[in-house]
């Protein structure tokens, strides 16, 4: 096992190597980000080159990464265009769409997996097409739309919740936005849980433990469940970052200033600082929650053991 997580923390340098380099192409390519600093009028040609100077913009791209990289690596992410450190906003933003995160997440674990069962144990009867149905228009709308909807009759129409989430963001005023940014994931848990299931039930595992007599709780939970919860967590822990980097549309809708918030400022302003940075820390995210998924196989299955 201890050899298994080495090599894999030593497979993730590449990764993330690569990562933030084509992140920070792109973010490079996006347009002046000096032109976004004058506003409306354009900078005059000594104002561009002393900005360009001071914020090291003057450089070629591959220098800027160098330089980016080495300051990252000592926890500096560079400072955004109105002076403030990215860090500092990282501190405000990240609490946030990590709560929000949790809520979505608990979501799609509670209510998508528990769905999933039973459809899987109900293949074939009116409330597994009823759920199958429902999961159908889900996927299909967009989130949006979905916030947007829930945001006008919960929070205009009915007065059940604020339209609008304060800026302490707790875990009681996140918990519509999360099942807005968990819906459509939500779904697919449900769907892929239902298949896991129906497929294990035939398996010979589960008719050796029925026909051996033991109970039928202690058979779905102990044997059939956690085999079938393998392709679950691997979705789920690749959804972790994808929740956490797609909360845009959902931030925006209720007001979260969170870390979609923050980048959807970055790009707006083509602050390139702030958007690299940010993207930077949601790799890592994504690299460290596959990296526990892949060991929590073992858990799930004892079959499974790593060289």
């Amino acid at each position: 096992m201890g050899r298994y997580v080495v090599r894999r923390l030593l497979q993730m340098i590449p990764v993330f190597i690569g990562s933030t380099l084509l992140i920070f192409l792109m973010v490079n390519v996006m347009g002046d980000p000096i032109a976004g600093l004058c506003g409306d009028k354009q900078c005059d040609a000594a104002t561009s080159a002393q900005l360009k100077k001071e914020f090291g913009l003057d450089k070629p791209v591959w220098q800027q990464y160098l330089t980016y990289m080495g300051h990252v690596f000592t926890g500096d992410f560079g400072t955004a265009f109105n002076g403030q450190k990215v860090t500092e906003l990282m501190a405000t933003a990240f609490p946030v769409t990590i709560r929000l995160t949790i809520v979505a997440i608990l979501i799609e674990i509670v209510i998508g997996i528990t769905l999933g069962v039973i459809t899987g144990l109900k293949r074939g009867r009116p409330v597994d097409t009823s759920v199958l149905l429902l999961t159908l228009v889900v996927i299909s709308i967009p989130t949006f739309v979905t916030g947007l909807l829930l945001q006008l009759l919960l929070g205009v129409e009915w007065g059940w919740i604020k339209p609008s989430v304060s800026t302490d963001a707790t875990f009681g005023e996140l918990l519509v936005p999360g099942l807005v940014l968990a819906s459509v994931s939500l779904a697919y848990v449900t769907r892929l849980t239902r298949t896991s299931i129906a497929e294990n039930r035939r398996s010979d595992y589960v008719r050796t433990a029925v026909a051996k007599g033991l109970p039928r709780q202690r058979v779905i939970v102990r044997h059939l469940l956690r085999n079938s919860l393998i392709p679950v967590v691997t979705f789920i822990g690749t959804d972790i970052g994808a929740l956490m980097g797609g909360a845009i549309v959902t931030e925006r809708i209720f007001n979260i200033h969170g870390v979609g918030y923050q980048l959807y400022q970055g790009i707006l302003r083509q602050n390139t600082q702030t958007v690299v940075g940010f993207v930077t820390v949601l790799v890592l995210v994504f690299l460290v929650a596959n990296l526990l998924v892949d060991l929590l196989y073992a858990v799930l299955d004892p079959r499974i053991r790593y060289a």
